[in-house]
């Protein structure tokens, strides 16, 4: 007689967020338990993690608390009641600009919680963590495409130090007690239900409403435009990956787009011309990030599968089906 799998239980930070979501969605989907945890930060409008987290709560496998992690015995109390085998810590304040106008909630959200996953995991006997970095912390590297074995020592955002000071922490933690850890530097993610402040969002929305788009450095950037479905293949695979100990990978698009070719498939997908208002770099940002992702190919088996042309397509598509509430959403505190 067939034995019964045991059911992983997976603890994911920030579940009402952007990748958090779909992670914990992916998870559900293929048979994990999910203790989610997430305290619904206004940076932009709660609606969106509103709607995000409605989905998750109809699955009966999906557990929920309401509390920050720079709450330790809060989030503690979860841990214990739990007895989660793998944290996958996504949670975070987000966003380079926003860093420049409040660095406090940086130390706080990115750093101190960050710093509470990991003591939690200590005390408690998980064995495994991974945690979303960001290409933010190559700076302002001059070499591309960025490698994992490239230094990170000049981040230019508060935003960066923050992620930074998590790779740091990751290794002190792996170093001294023996966690299996993995760092996901995240490169420009997009995607269904993602966030308000980012590019892809702002600008579909204003080129739908009629606005103009801000434009920076006047459109002489490149990414790594990452679809969210790749991120989380990623994601997923780190989890299988056994003999894990303390790795950093790059989790970027297979394409280089420059952001005036993005401004163009967008219009494309619409069916309608941006108004654009070209401006300087802003302070905090850098001209070019792009994924050298060939570690994560060897180790991981990952590869992209999301072309740029499909996926705004697809954010097109899922954004006039939604239009109707999300043309309502306030704007982000950028």
């Amino acid at each position: 007689m067939a034995t019964k799998k045991t059911q992983r239980k997976i603890l994911v930070t920030g579940t009402a967020g952007f990748i958090g979501y779909h992670c914990a969605r992916a998870l559900l989907a293929q048979g994990d338990a999910v203790i989610g945890v997430d305290n619904f930060t206004p940076y932009y409008d709660v609606r969106m993690k509103q709607a995000r987290h409605r989905i998750l709560t109809k699955n009966k496998s999906f557990r929920f608390y309401k509390i920050s992690i720079v709450d330790y015995r809060a989030l503690e109390k979860v841990i214990i009641k739990e007895r989660p085998d793998t944290i996958v810590h996504l949670a975070a304040q987000a966003g380079v600009r926003f860093s420049l106008k409040n660095p406090w909630v940086y130390a706080d959200s990115n750093y101190l919680g960050t710093l509470n996953i990991f003591e939690a995991t200590k005390r408690h006997g998980i064995k495994r963590v991974l945690f979303a970095s960001s290409s933010s912390v190559y700076g302002d590297n001059k070499k591309m495409p960025f490698s994992e074995s490239d230094a990170t020592d000049h981040p230019i955002s508060v935003y960066a130090a923050s992620k930074k000071g998590n790779e740091a922490l990751a290794y002190s933690y792996h170093s001294l007690y023996g966690i299996e850890v993995a760092g996901m530097r995240f490169f420009t993610v997009y995607g269904r239900y993602g966030r308000p402040d980012l590019a892809l969002f702002k600008f579909t929305k204003n080129i739908i409403a009629g606005k103009p788009i801000d434009v920076y450095n006047r459109g002489k950037m490149k990414r790594s435009f990452t679809h969210i479905d790749d991120v989380v293949s990623g994601i997923l695979a780190l989890l299988k990956k056994k003999n894990l100990r303390y790795e950093l990978y790059n989790l970027g698009g297979d394409e280089a787009t420059s952001i005036l070719d993005f401004i163009r498939i967008i219009e494309k997908s619409i069916g309608k011309k941006a108004i654009m208002n070209l401006l300087p770099i802003q302070a905090g940002d850098v001209p070019a990030t792009i994924a050298d992702t060939a570690k994560a190919r060897r180790d991981l088996g990952y590869h992209p599968r999301v072309s740029i042309e499909r996926g705004i397509a697809d954010f097109v598509d899922w954004f006039m089906e939604n239009k109707a509430w999300l043309l309502r959403l306030k704007e982000p505190m950028q």
